[in-house]
């Protein structure tokens, strides 16, 4: 009796504290309880399953025959589609949800969804030297299968979630861009359904419109079934150099210089404060030295950005060997530096022994069960957004971000972008050194405002001719977003290929201003 009546109490005391801070605040605030207990083992369960899965197919070799079969179902609910009269435009049946970008996409209730199952590693070509995959396969399952052979992708971004499909509808990059570009500039081919319900493949060589056309445009121009994806040597090691920097303008230089250097396989910098950031400069070896061996993709290891943080407090350099896969999602499992907010006790050393294998949370998952509430706080007190400006305005952008939002760490990855006739090409006919600046977090200025604030970035990255990726929530109206993308070739196809009755122009699906 004495246990119920212990048990009782804390329940009422439980009740009282949410009806003093307020549902809101307890949602928010202590979502760690609901995070742990439930949707960490549910992680645990999603993850084996789709691994197993991937395995068995591909060893059994049935991925290319069932392949085949999957496009011409999707071509027959195009055409089917068709016959009904194109009432509603069409959009993929995933679940807006298993997306990684936060930006819930209403139209998948509104518009026809087209069932699209494939996720599947189709073929490894080492004499080609290229991997062809289903747009659903992910980075994790890419990973884990080319580097057990020897092999990987010369840009692998950082999520294991992230998918080949989204990187290429939208865009990708990591920390060996500044040598192979974004992650549309290692594909050598894509297979795409048309609205017309044909199947065509594009390279530069053979349609070579859409083959520039394809990325960055949301799946407005057709279907991916199928990417064809460069691969090169792996080695076994990553030799990692840490730098801490002071001062805004050495870190600005001392970036610019790392990011020009093609010895370096790896460049990447977290800025801390306006003033104080580390840069890491990598290589690939296949010898590491014993003592120096630093295993950071364990379990019960700590954050990756809090031990980088450790060399600027500590204010010293250090070279460190780290396993390949391990250096690739370095920042998954606390999904860069995001998880501090939902579980605050993350990176303490008893959970991360006890409970850090299950980590990270999906974030498919954390997005469905985040309710209307935490959406809406989301959106109103956080940032999520990665801005690529050119090299040159690296200090303005820096201060920039700074002034508009104070969002710390920043993260820099260097990037180069040549010239083309998409959505995204430098300025000029040359090539051009650019680099990603991601905010993610609770901004800590106190004029910040989520449209007004977002909306000023824009227009700094606008001015300079930059770019804005598109998973995040993007405030600009039509014309403005229509100056920041080249829109010449996509419209030209749009027209082309029928789509227009299909599928809704980019603008439409990903901006704000057009959905609400």
């Amino acid at each position: 009796m004495v246990p119920l009546l212990y048990l009782g109490g804390l329940v009422v005391l439980f009740l009282l504290w949410i009806k003093v801070k307020g549902l809101d605040y307890v949602i928010v605030h202590q979502r760690w309880i609901f995070v742990c207990l439930f949707l960490l083992p549910l992680s645990v369960i999603f993850d084996a399953y789709y691994y197993a899965r991937a395995w068995l197919i591909f060893k059994m070799c049935s991925a290319p025959k069932l392949h085949d079969q999957r496009v011409r179902d999707i071509q027959r609910q195009v055409r089917d589609w068709r016959k009904e009269g194109t009432k509603t435009y069409m959009c993929t049946g995933r679940p807006g949800w298993l997306t990684v970008s936060l930006r819930v996409g209403k139209y998948k209730k509104t518009h026809k969804n087209i069932m699209i199952n494939m996720m599947d590693i189709l073929e490894v070509d080492t004499k080609r030297q290229v991997v062809r995959v289903e747009p659903l396969a992910n980075m994790g399952q890419v990973t884990a299968l080319l580097n057990s052979i020897g092999w990987t992708l010369p840009v692998l971004p950082e999520l294991d979630d992230l998918t080949v499909g989204g990187l290429v509808m939208g865009t990708g990059i990591e920390s060996s861009s500044h040598i192979y570009g974004l992650f549309q500039h290692i594909c050598v081919a894509y297979e795409l359904v048309l609205a017309d319900g044909s199947l065509v493949r594009c390279t530069e060589e053979e349609n070579t419109d859409l083959f520039h056309a394809v990325p960055w445009s949301c799946g407005t121009l057709g279907f991916l079934v199928a990417a064809e994806i460069k691969i090169v040597p792996a080695k076994p090691w990553v030799k990692l150099h840490y730098e801490p920097v002071r001062g805004l303008e050495n870190i600005c230089k001392r970036f610019t210089e790392a990011s020009a250097n093609k010895q370096n396989t790896f460049v990447e910098g977290l800025q801390y404060s306006l003033d104080s950031a580390v840069i890491m400069t990598g290589t690939m070896t296949d010898h590491a030295e014993p003592d120096k061996i630093n295993r950071i993709g364990l379990h019960f290891k700590p954050w990756f950005f809090k031990h980088v943080e450790g060399y600027l407090k500590k204010d010293c350099v250090g070279v460190e060997y780290i396993p390949l896969r391990h250096y690739y999602h370095r920042h998954t499992r606390s999904i860069f530096w995001e998880l501090q907010d939902i579980i605050p006790f993350g990176n303490n050393p008893v959970f991360r022994w006890l409970f850090g294998w299950m980590v990270p949370p999906k974030i498919s998952l954390l997005k469905l069960t985040q309710g209307e509430t935490i959406r809406r706080l989301y959106e109103q007190h956080h940032v999520l957004q990665d801005m690529l400006v050119p090299m040159k305005h690296l200090q303005d952008a820096i201060t920039r971000f700074h002034k508009d939002i104070e969002v710390y760490p920043l993260w820099l990855c260097p990037f180069l972008l040549p010239p083309g006739r998409g959505m995204v090409h430098p300025k000029g006919q040359e090539e051009e050194l650019y680099v990603d600046i991601g905010a993610y977090g609770e901004p800590k200025v106190k004029h910040f405002e989520a449209k007004s604030s977002t909306s000023q970035l824009e227009k700094f990255v606008r001015d300079v001719h930059g770019f804005q990726m598109l998973y995040a929530d993007v405030y600009m109206e039509r014309e403005e977003f229509w100056e920041m993308f080249d829109g010449q070739l996509y419209h030209k196809l749009r027209d082309e290929l029928g789509c227009k009755e299909a599928f809704p122009e980019v603008y439409d699906k990903i901006c704000k201003s057009a959905r609400h």
